[in-house]
C-alpha cells in the first residue's frame, strides 16, 4: 500500500496563525511559542500511525489501480481514507481560532486524481483573514527582534568589559602575595564566578543561538543540554558567592575573633557545593520527566529546583543587608566609639551601600511576579545591567581598594627605582659599572 504524506497544501494557514495563537493556546510544560509546533507535530504524528496501522487502508483494485483516496496529512488536518466520489468535510483546528470565533468547515472531495484541493484556505476558515491585524503582528514581532538584538549586542559587550576586568584582578591578588587573606580568597572565589558564569553566557549563545534556523522547540542533544546545565551552574554558584560576601560581611561585624581556615571551609562548601546539589537534583527530574528540548524552558515547573535557592539566597542577602546597616548604625551612635571608629564606620556604611547591587538584593524586585510579567524591564535589568555587576565587583574589591593600590604603587616605585640604578640605564645612556 502506498503512503503519502505531502507537506502542508497551504503553508500560509500555519504561517499566519503562529502570530496569534499564542494569545488562546493553554499549555502546562511548554513556552507558548512552541506549543503550536508541538501539537501539529503530536497530530502528524498520530495521522502517520494511522496510515501504518492500516485502520484506514487505502482502496485498491485487484490491479493495484486507484479507486479511492488515500489518508493524507496537509500540515493541519489528517484526511481519512475514502472512495472515489467521497466528499469529507473537517472543522479549523480549535487552537488556530480565535477566542469566541464560530467552528469553520473545510471540504475536500475525493477524485479519481486523488484529494482535490480544500474549499476554503485555511487562513479563511480560520478567520485570519484581517491584513491589517497580520501586518500590525509582523511589525510588532520585527520591533522585538530589533530589541533583543540591542540587548544582546549590550550584553555581549557588558560580559567582555566584566571578564576582562575580572581576570586583571585575579591576577592582581594573586601576583601580590601581600594582599592574600580570609577576604581576599573570598573576593577570588566571587570573582571566578562571575567569571564562569560570564563564560556560560557566550558558550550558551554559541550553542543554542548561533544558528538562526535552529529549531528550539524540537533540537534535543546532549551537547545543548550540557551547556544549559553548566549554565544554570555557573549562575546559581554566583549567586551563592554573593550571599558568601554578605555572610562574611557580618562576620566580621559580629565577632572580633573568628576562626578563618574552619569559616572559609564552609563558604566554599556553600559557594560551591550547594548549587552542585541543586544541579544534580534539577538534572535528574528533567531527564526523568520532562526531557524536551534543551532544557532551558523557563515555563517548566522544574525551573523552581534552581529558582528557589536563587531566590533563598537574594533573601539572605537582603536579610544581612538590612542587620549589617543596623550594626553599622548601633556602632556609630555608640558613646564609646572614638572619632576614628566613627569615621571608620561611616566609611563602611557608605560602601555598604554600594554593596547593594553585588550582593544581589536589586534582584528582590522581580521576585514576586512571574517570568512573563515585565519581560522587556526584566531582560534589560538582569542581562544588560547585571552583565557589567561583575565589572563593578571588580572595580570596588580591586582597582579602587587603597591596599592594592598601595601595593601597586610600591611594586611600580620599586620597578622605577631599580631601572634607574641599573648599570645600563636606557634613559641617560650612562655606563656606571
Amino acid at each position: 500500500m502506498r503512503i503519502l504524506i505531502p507537506r502542508a497544501t497551504h503553508p500560509k494557514a500555519v504561517d499566519t496563525c503562529c502570530l496569534r495563537v499564542v494569545r488562546t493556546l493553554q499549555v502546562t510544560c511548554t513556552h507558548p511559542d512552541c506549543s503550536l509546533v508541538l501539537h501539529f507535530q503530536t497530530r502528524a504524528a498520530l495521522c502517520l500511525a494511522r496510515m501504518k496501522t492500516g485502520n484506514d487502508h487505502a482502496l485498491t483494485s485487484a490491479d493495484n489501480d486507484s479507486t479511492g483516496c488515500l489518508v493524507e496529512w496537509d500540515g493541519v488536518n489528517c484526511w481519512p481514507a475514502s472512495a472515489v466520489g467521497d466528499r469529507v468535510t473537517m472543522s479549523c483546528p480549535e487552537v488556530l481560532r480565535p477566542l469566541g470565533a464560530p467552528k469553520a468547515s473545510i471540504s475536500r472531495n475525493c477524485t479519481i486524481r486523488g484529494w482535490s484541493k480544500p474549499s476554503l484556505p485555511y487562513y479563511h476558515a480560520c478567520q485570519f483573514e484581517d491584513n491589517g491585524e497580520e501586518t500590525e503582528d509582523k511589525i510588532s514581532l520585527h520591533l522585538k527582534q530589533e530589541y533583543f538584538a540591542t540587548v544582546k549586542l549590550l550584553y555581549t559587550f557588558g560580559y567582555g568589559t566584566s571578564l576582562t576586568a575580572l581576570v586583571t584582578a585575579v591576577l592582581i591578588f594573586c601576583t601580590f602575595r601581600k594582599l592574600l587573606c580570609m577576604r581576599t580568597y573570598i573576593h577570588i572565589c566571587l570573582f571566578l564566578s562571575f567569571i564562569l558564569r560570564g563564560a556560560a553566557v557566550f558558550v550558551k549563545d554559541a550553542v543554542l543561538f548561533a544558528d538562526e534556523g535552529m529549531d528550539h522547540c524540537t533540537t534535543s542533544t546532549v551537547a545543548c543540554k550540557m551547556v544549559v546545565t553548566f549554565f544554570q551552574y555557573c549562575v546559581l554558584a554566583n549567586f551563592f558567592w554573593l550571599l558568601v560576601e554578605g555572610m562574611y560581611l557580618q562576620t566580621l561585624l559580629v565577632f572580633t575573633f573568628t576562626l578563618e581556615r574552619r569559616f572559609f571551609c564552609w563558604y566554599t562548601a556553600i559557594g560551591w557545593g550547594s548549587p552542585m546539589i541543586s544541579v544534580l537534583i534539577w538534572v535528574l527530574a528533567k531527564s526523568q520527566f520532562d526531557n524536551n528540548g534543551c532544557w532551558d524552558d523557563l515555563e517548566s515547573s522544574f525551573w523552581w529546583i534552581i529558582k528557589a535557592p536563587i531566590l533563598l539566597s537574594v533573601f539572605v542577602n537582603f536579610i544581612i543587608f538590612v542587620n549589617v546597616i543596623r550594626i553599622i548604625l548601633q556602632k556609630i551612635r555608640t558613646p564609646e566609639v572614638g572619632v576614628c571608629d566613627r569615621s571608620q564606620y561611616m566609611r563602611l556604611a557608605r560602601s555598604t551601600l554600594l554593596l547593594t547591587p553585588l550582593l544581589g538584593v536589586h534582584y528582590v524586585v522581580f521576585v514576586f511576579f512571574p517570568e512573563h510579567v515585565g519581560e522587556r524591564l526584566r531582560l534589560y535589568f538582569e542581562l544588560v545591567l547585571g552583565s557589567f555587576q561583575g565589572f563593578i565587583v571588580a572595580l570596588l574589591y580591586c582597582f579602587l581598594n587603597g591596599e592594592v593600590q598601595t601595593e601597586i604603587k610600591k611594586h611600580v616605585g620599586k620597578w622605577l627605582s631599580t631601572a634607574e640604578n641599573s648599570p645600563f640605564n636606557p634613559i641617560t645612556q650612562d655606563y656606571t659599572a
